[in-house]
């Protein structure tokens, strides 16, 4: 068994063990995926395999909020399509990603041919969020929230419930801390969009 690199920063959740024989293509990892449904996996631009740590409760009503919210706007905005965490992305680094809600024009989808849809999308999105949840570093999701914008994300979010506050990453820009906000909005990249962080921090328990 080969040993793995570390990154930067810890990966979030476990890493799988891989033999140096196994080099996993993206088709071959997309129907390891698909064999293990109850196990959430994302590949690092190093090739590494994490296995995803389920949620507690209260982060998946928090998500369910946000994914709600970004999905109402989406419809009536009607310039792309907002997605949940199950999906993957292929990202120009190599790395699959799963963002726990994303947001693509539909302008670049329609590049994607129909086949290549029904597997992990070849493209970043353009709007990404990350919901830390307790047991999440935040460091690691700060790596993720910047490796997002290296491949294209236009706006990103890491909401962070335990300090109420917001980090907003967009390319060339330093990143914004917003902090005991009830709302924050997306524009200009989605104009329209408004966050009701008051829902996400106090979900109905």
């Amino acid at each position: 068994m080969k040993t793995l690199a570390q990154p930067a920063s810890e990966p979030q959740g476990h890493v799988l063990q891989v033999p140096e024989s196994i080099a996993f293509s993206d088709t071959q990892f997309f129907d390891l995926c698909q064999v293990n449904r109850d196990l959430r996996l994302e590949r690092t631009a190093s090739g590494e395999i994490v296995i995803m740590s389920p949620t507690g409760w209260e982060t998946g009503s928090r998500n369910a909020e946000i994914i709600t919210q970004l999905r109402t706007w989406a419809r009536t905005d009607g310039t792309g399509v907002s997605t949940d965490s199950s999906t993957g992305f292929r990202l120009p680094n190599g790395a699959i990603r799963e963002p726990d809600a994303a947001w693509v024009r539909k302008t670049r989808l329609s590049s994607v041919p129909y086949r290549e849809k029904q597997r992990f999308l070849p493209l970043c999105p353009d709007f990404a969020i990350e919901l830390r949840s307790s047991s999440d570093q935040l460091s690691v999701l700060r790596d993720k929230m910047a490796e997002y914008v290296e491949n294209g994300v236009q706006l990103g979010w890491l909401l962070d419930p335990e300090t109420r506050s917001v980090h907003v990453y967009r390319p060339d820009t330093p990143v914004e801390e917003l902090k005991d906000a009830d709302r924050v909005t997306a524009g200009p990249e989605l104009p329209g969009f408004i966050l009701d962080l008051k829902l996400v921090w106090e979900p109905e328990i």
